[in-house]
């Protein structure tokens, strides 16, 4: 599936710090996207959408960590604010959040913003927008 090589793709550029906003409708991919990312980053667990939860941390080689927000059923992230802010300054985790409205707040300058639609049922389209000089050259290493 697209998402999951495209997650794939891009978690060959990450080295910890990086922050990654999810956007899209419910069952645009998002969490599928991230599966992709994850299992490229040696998870081997099965990662799924944290809606329930909130959060889902995954440690990784190298003392790296995937923290995996899903801020779907919150119209405000409250103490998880705190949370999320503390994960997004670790240079040593790679932050992906869904549903990211909550937190926007917190949202650092320098991230990048992936926007997935469902033009049809078996096809996803994929935006990538950075934000920062950082997030603009992992967009240009995976053009």
């Amino acid at each position: 599936m697209m998402t999951k090589r495209v997650g794939a793709r891009l978690a060959a550029l990450l080295k910890g710090g990086e922050v990654i906003e999810l956007i899209g409708d419910v069952g645009a991919g998002k969490t599928t996207f991230t599966k992709g990312l994850a299992a490229s980053l040696g998870v081997t667990e099965d990662v799924q959408s944290p809606s329930f939860t909130i959060s889902r941390v995954y440690d990784l080689s190298g003392g790296l960590r995937l923290a995996h927000y899903d801020f779907y059923r919150l119209q405000d992230a409250g103490i998880m604010s705190h949370e999320i802010d503390e994960a997004m300054h670790d240079p040593r985790t790679i932050t992906i959040i869904e549903w990211a409205q909550a937190v926007d707040h917190v949202l650092p300058p320098d991230r990048l913003q992936i926007t997935i639609t469902a033009p049809s049922i078996d096809h996803r389209r994929l935006e990538l927008t950075p934000h920062g000089i950082r997030c603009e050259a992992i967009v240009e290493a995976l053009a």
